[in-house]
């Protein structure tokens, strides 16, 4: 399992090595003067040229391009104009809000997602399972900046119980949450549900029953660890989605997480922040594709990597 988990480390740096190149040479293929957007409007010719040379924009494309993987992998994101720092402490500061939003809505989707998926799929057929399967089909048809402003309205302007904005105490983090999780608690709902009902059909599930085992113990023991295998991958998969489309849920709260920076740096083409938000993401999802295979091994011991 080291040996894996070392072969697959290993395996991202070429990974997200590619993802350096292509983000910059899109960047640097889109028109205009960041140099001069920095600077602003007014700023004469010689402003904007002392910003550009600060900002290494007046060398070649190819020493640019060396100087920024470099400094990628040594720790160095670059300075950003905008911001008048370095990259990194500015997206370490912004890193902490983005990841708090993603793991309460990862959570929340742990503790309502699964169980409602497994439940709906004891009672296949019955009222529970029409009463699931609406609600599911109703979070999934519902945008989620949508149902952000809805709660907004009713629960910060009508009822003045949660604050509409902002990154503070926890109150701030419950509307953002639901806001984000609400499709995934959805998808993850589906999927317990369809991979429970297949295992429960399987040979061996059918034996222990045969065996006079109760039938909690039948679905905990037997059938929940393998039908969680798929819904393991789907939470995973949802999480990397989550890391990089957060974008607008953070801009409907004021949440001062990467999603509102990106977007910032994006009105005013901070080329180094974009650039290395970008790989932030991109990593991020190579990381928790990393987990999940782990997490295999944890729900199922007897899967095995080589």
């Amino acid at each position: 399992m080291l040996e894996y988990l070392a072969w697959r480390l290993l395996r991202i740096v070429p990974i997200v090595l590619l993802v350096v190149t292509l983000i910059f040479v899109l960047f640097r293929l889109v028109p205009g003067d960041p140099a001069r957007l920095i600077a602003g409007a007014t700023a004469t010719q010689e402003s904007v040229e002392r910003v550009r040379t600060q900002l290494g924009l007046d060398r070649p494309v190819i020493v640019q391009y060396l100087a920024y993987v470099g400094g990628f992998f040594e720790g160095r994101l670059g300075y950003s104009g905008i911001y008048r720092d370095d990259v990194g402490p500015v997206i370490v500061r912004h890193l902490g809000p983005t990841l708090a939003l993603l793991a309460s809505a990862i959570v929340l989707t742990i503790v309502i997602g699964i169980p409602a998926g497994a439940i709906s799929a004891v009672y296949r057929g019955g009222a529970i399972d029409q009463v699931v399967s609406f609600l599911v089909t109703s979070m999934l048809s519902i945008p989620n900046f949508w149902l952000g402003l809805m709660m907004i309205s009713v629960f910060s302007v009508t009822l003045g119980w949660l604050p509409s904005f902002g990154y503070g105490d926890a109150r701030s983090l419950v509307m953002p949450t639901i806001a984000v999780a609400a499709r995934m608690i959805a998808i993850v709902a589906r999927m317990t549900r369809s991979s429970l009902l297949e295992v429960l059909q399987r040979d061996y599930v059918r034996t222990a029953r045969a065996k006079g085992l109760r039938g909690g113990t039948v679905l905990y023991k037997h059938a929940m660890r393998n039908a969680l295998i798929p819904t393991i991958t789907t939470i995973g998969l949802q999480a990397g989605y989550l890391l990089g489309g957060s974008v607008v849920i953070e801009q409907v709260f004021a949440w001062p997480g990467l999603g509102q920076l990106l977007i910032n740096s994006v009105g005013v083409r901070d080329f180094n922040m974009i650039q290395s938000i970008t790989v932030v993401f991109a990593a991020g999802f190579l990381l928790i594709n990393l987990v999940v295979d782990v997490l295999y091994v944890v729900v199922n011991p007897r899967i095995e990597y080589r």
